[in-house]
């Protein structure tokens, strides 16, 4: 009786630190699968290498996405930059990672 309820025990321990655990852990996207994505402060200050307020069209294609695929990068900068003016304000990467609403 007591080696069951020692492994009980051990048991729930375990668990509650397992649990425990996972609550600091930051939320990953599609139920588990792949990265913890950034808000989209932190991935702009990641991207502002020079910290001048503005993402270049230089720091956008030295991010992974643009070392990975430049051609689909160059694309995309120049959609999140509404003003063309050659760099992405934090209001313009904030605005492109929301999805527009189809009307009803």
């Amino acid at each position: 009786m007591k080696v069951i309820t020692s492994f009980l025990a051990l048991l729930a321990l375990s668990a509650i630190t397992s649990f425990a655990a996972e609550g600091d852990a930051p939320k990953k996207p599609d139920g588990g699968k792949g990265k913890p994505k950034m808000n989209p402060e932190e991935r702009f200050k990641m991207l502002d290498k020079d910290s001048n307020g503005s993402v270049s069209k230089e720091e956008w294609m030295a991010s992974p996405m643009g070392k990975k695929d430049a051609t689909k990068a160059g694309e995309m900068f120049t959609r999140m930059d509404k003003d063309a003016n050659g760099s992405l304000s934090k209001e313009e990467m904030a605005s492109a990672g929301k999805k527009k609403k189809k009307d009803a």
